[in-house]
């Protein structure tokens, strides 16, 4: 590796829908998100009520004009979702490389190119899913997340045979009162009741927290009860567009980042930090391309146990 410091260099690459818009499914089965090869449809809730929003292409990956790009909504949050769709798909954001960096690091980010690091604005719909993410394996938050969604959330406004199987997120009126007992048979314990129940005490303030800029809205985060660093670092890179985003308190990130970048099979977070921190302002853009394209470091040890709650 160079002992030169890596300098931040933003290069030509065309765009790929398909990756930059992944981020905000919570897998395949998202009754919320679907994602194929040229749509995204998404149905969401808005400051001014519920929409639907498509997105369609017919090239990727492509240049932004060549893409074919065309969007539709409905519902009383249709025309907010159109005003986003350029937040939505990075079009203020350009792929780079750092030079002088790692040569893992410089493949990672040369590779994941075609991505774009987007600005949803839809911080009540992206917290939830997150919060139900926290310590369990993700096979069971996608479950649990579909589960809760169907169980609360309201059809998605639009075509019939566009949204016939797709729900909204739940309201936050549909949550906000509810016992942490009632999440049980969803397999969502208490701990991670309480905070879903706590965002949507506080739905009407994110709007503002959003417009106040990412420093702003991870500082307003932290005072919810349940809500760690962890969330926050998972939610203000997609939301608001921070490249510079990092998850700390994830169970494989410190791993994945010490053996890609020192051969080192286990860490912790202050290590991953430590060689995260030549690429300061783009370092949520490393992780990423690291997760997305270097190996898992080696496993050992027991298994994690999947605890089921529901009866």
């Amino acid at each position: 590796m160079s002992t030169a410091v890596p300098v931040w260099a933003e290069i030509e690459a065309p765009r790929s829908l398909r990756r930059t818009l992944s981020i905000h499914r919570m897998g395949w089965g998202d009754p919320t998100t679907r994602l194929g090869g040229d749509r995204f449809v998404r149905a969401t809730i808005t400051p001014d009520g519920p929409g639907t929003l498509m997105l369609r292409w017919s090239e990727d990956p492509a240049d932004p004009a060549a893409s074919g790009l065309d969007a539709a909504a409905w519902g009383p949050g249709a025309d907010w979702l159109l005003d986003r769709v350029d937040g939505l798909v990075g079009a203020d954001d350009r792929a780079g490389v750092f030079e002088h960096a790692h040569p893992v690091v410089e493949r990672a980010l040369r590779v994941t190119r075609g991505g774009r690091i987007g600005a949803s604005h839809m911080l009540y719909h992206h917290l939830l899913p997150t919060i139900i993410a926290q310590r369990i394996t993700g096979g069971e938050a996608i479950r649990q997340w579909a589960k809760l969604c169907y169980e609360l959330g309201e059809p998605a406004p639009g075509p019939e045979e566009l949204v016939a199987t797709m729900r909204l997120p739940p309201s936050p009126q549909s949550l906000h009162r509810r016992p942490a007992w009632w999440f049980h048979p969803l397999g969502i314990e208490t701990k991670r009741a309480r905070p879903l129940t706590e965002v949507a005490r506080h739905a009407d303030k994110l709007w503002r927290w959003t417009d106040a800029g990412a420093a702003t809205t991870a500082e307003k985060l932290r005072l919810i009860p349940g809500i760690g660093v962890w969330t926050v670092g998972s939610t203000v890179g997609p939301v608001l567009g921070d490249p510079d985003a990092v998850p700390v308190g994830d169970y494989h990130h410190p791993n994945t980042v010490a053996w890609a970048l020192a051969g080192e099979p286990r860490a912790d977070d202050d290590r991953m930090l430590e060689l995260l921190e030549p690429y300061r302002g783009q370092r949520g853009r490393v992780l990423w391309a690291l997760t997305s394209t270097a190996g898992p470091a080696p496993k050992f040890g027991p298994r994690q146990r999947i605890l089921p709650m529901a009866r």
